[in-house]
């Protein structure tokens, strides 16, 4: 998929667009126990299949919300435009962050992205904020929604 590239003052007349929806990705049980074994946190809702079938009330067990959070990078590189110029791309962090709904072993996910704010920083740096939400196939109610910052540093 070829991402479209922009200029990043073009970008302010986008501002309320949906700007599109990532692919599918499987969350599997390779995913979600990598994902433990990085970051130190090894739940048994998580880990461990035959107890979460057992005692979670989910039946299966579940991504970790930051599991979920952190596949918005990836997504984004499927969605978001290239800005034409761009010396680099910083994560600036979140404003809002809600996990809505466990992501259960085996679902797929895709991320929404909405442009929500485009701001000029400095000569070379740009603030932008995106309403993301990250779907699970086959249910209306979203594993996550937040607002995403990041910053777009162009030349001077």
């Amino acid at each position: 998929m070829s991402r479209e590239t922009v200029r990043i003052e073009d970008l302010q007349t986008r501002i309320g667009e949906s700007l599109g929806q990532s692919t599918w990705r499987t969350v599997d049980q390779r995913r979600i126990d990598g994902f433990a074994d990085l970051t130190e946190d090894p739940q048994w809702i998580h880990t461990d299949p035959a107890r979460a079938a057992k005692e979670s009330p989910f039946g299966a067990t579940i991504a970790h919300g930051f599991l979920s959070l952190s596949l918005l990078s990836a997504m984004a590189m499927d969605v978001l435009p290239a800005i034409e110029g761009q010396v680099m791309g910083i994560n600036y962090g979140f404003d809002k962050v809600r996990f809505m709904n466990p992501v259960r072993e085996g679902s797929k996910v895709r991320g929404q992205f909405t442009l929500m704010e485009v701001k000029r920083r400095s000569d070379n740096e740009w603030q932008l904020r995106h309403g993301v939400q990250v779907e699970i196939e086959g249910q209306e109610k979203p594993a996550l929604i937040a607002e995403w910052l990041s910053l777009v540093i162009v030349p001077a």
